[in-house]
């Protein structure tokens, strides 16, 4: 069998030209991953927001409007934030505001004091849609709607009055105008001890 021998300059120029490689394709993909797409404003970077409200917080919002947009986060007083823009107006100011939307929201200008600069005006995002309303059939809807008669409530009639019952009070006979009853009793007994005897005497 036999035997493939390599030349050592051979060797030594490809393990070279193989670390080159290495070396050329991780600096391209560093530069590559390092440019970045948006380009910042020179005149608003370093510049930021501080909260001077006499408030216990100010509200951090998605967009530039109190009843447009949802509250979004809070800042307390001394807080700070980057600052990015501003409305149209100046009411408001687009600051720096990790866990909102695009990690962006808006404060009040006149709760918060701006570093020296000058901001740009920034867009507004978009108008979040409300909550779909939730529709009610009518006809389902009538079935549960009581209409108020004009019907008065039966009225309260009292009860006829108690008549208390009347007791005549009965006059005792005297007793001079009538017979006793033990005098009623003696006589009997007297007439029929008398018959009593009676018979006996006739039948002797």
């Amino acid at each position: 069998m036999k035997r493939i021998w390599f030349h050592p300059l051979a060797f030594a120029i490809s393990n070279i030209l193989f670390v080159l490689w290495i070396l050329f394709a991780s600096t391209f993909t560093l530069v590559q991953a390092q440019q970045s797409t948006d380009t910042p404003d020179p005149q608003t970077q370093g510049m930021y927001i501080t909260v001077l409200s006499d408030e216990p917080f100010a509200n951090v919002r998605m967009g530039p409007s109190s009843i447009i947009y949802p509250k979004v986060g809070i800042l307390y007083p001394g807080d700070t934030a980057p600052a990015l823009g501003r409305s149209a107006g100046g009411d408001w100011i687009k600051i720096e505001y990790p866990g909102a939307p695009y990690d962006q929201g808006w404060v009040y200008s006149p709760l918060v004091q701006v570093s020296p600069g000058t901001l740009q005006i920034a867009g507004s995002p978009p108008t979040p849609v409300p909550p779909a309303t939730a529709t009610i059939d009518p006809t389902l809807a009538a079935q549960f709607v009581v209409v108020a008669t004009n019907t008065r409530p039966p009225t309260f009639t009292p009860p006829p009055s108690l008549v208390s019952p009347a007791y005549m009070e009965t006059q005792v006979a005297n007793s001079s105008d009538s017979v006793s009853i033990a005098v009623i009793i003696l006589a009997l007994a007297t007439l029929g001890l008398i018959g009593f005897l009676l018979s006996v005497v006739l039948h002797r």
